[in-house]
């Protein structure tokens, strides 16, 4: 074989490597595959988390394809209230979707600040609903990187505030490049919601989980664009459990 042919056949693997990596890339940024696909037995209870990004919602559609919860966007920082919060909470119960609220936690803003916006806007504990929810994460924040102990006391403020109103444990929502900052160590008592897009969160990087987000490019009928993908740890009776915030 000459050095020529040699060259050419090397091109032509090249150009189909090429090709074959575009593919894949364009098909998991348009969510027609990605890399996680929990197992319906293990994992039964299935969810989404929601807010006005996804626009307006068919919730009966989705209830059909066994959406079993939705976390749904409340509420950021200080101030700010996600428009379709109200909507989307009724109508979801109204479709029969166990609902819940989030908050995102800016780490510009005192724990007070932000448990006050919360809180005045999500009203008092709600049946058949979900415990309240915080989201921990870098991406979309504010510049500061505050001190783990600065960050647990803002925190743990918001927690404090939100737990005595509602009589139950918040949920901690986090990325892993959050959690490995921040709360490895602390808040133990506080049920975990981790985002993990690339493989099922293990014991050997994160303490026991409830919520697992595997998916941000999920395609549903009844939501336009993206949503998030969701599982919750255990069966339908574990499910139940967290209901109604019945204790701490």
């Amino acid at each position: 074989m000459t050095k020529r042919i040699k060259i050419i056949i090397g091109l032509v693997l090249l150009l189909n490597i090429l090709f074959v990596g575009t593919l894949v890339y364009e098909l998991l940024k348009t969510g027609v595959i990605r890399l996680n696909y929990p197992d319906e037995k293990e994992f039964p209870v299935r969810g989404i988390d929601v807010s006005h990004h996804q626009g307006k919602i068919d919730w009966k559609k989705l209830a059909r394809q066994d959406i079993r919860f939705a976390y749904i966007k409340a509420t950021e920082g200080e101030d700010f209230l996600d428009e379709d919060f109200k909507h989307n909470w009724n109508a979801a119960k109204d479709a029969g979707i166990v609902p819940g609220a989030y908050h995102y936690f800016t780490l510009c803003k005192t724990g007070y600040e932000q448990a006050n916006n919360f809180l005045s806007r999500i009203g008092t504990p709600s049946t058949n609903s979900l415990p309240p929810a915080v989201d921990l994460e870098f991406g979309g924040n504010c510049k500061a990187r505050p001190s783990p102990e600065a960050l647990h006391k803002e925190l743990g403020i918001f927690i404090n505030l939100v737990e005595q109103a509602w009589g139950c444990r918040v949920i901690l929502y986090s990325t892993s490049d959050f959690y490995a900052a921040y709360l490895q160590k602390d808040f133990q008592k506080n049920p975990l919601w981790i985002r993990d897009l690339y493989r099922q969160p293990n014991k050997n990087n994160y303490r026991e989980w409830q919520f697992w987000q595997y998916a941000n490019r999920g395609k549903l009928d009844g939501i336009k664009g993206f949503v998030d993908l969701n599982v919750s740890r255990g069966d339908q009776k574990q499910f139940n459990s967290l209901l109604n915030c019945t204790g701490m």
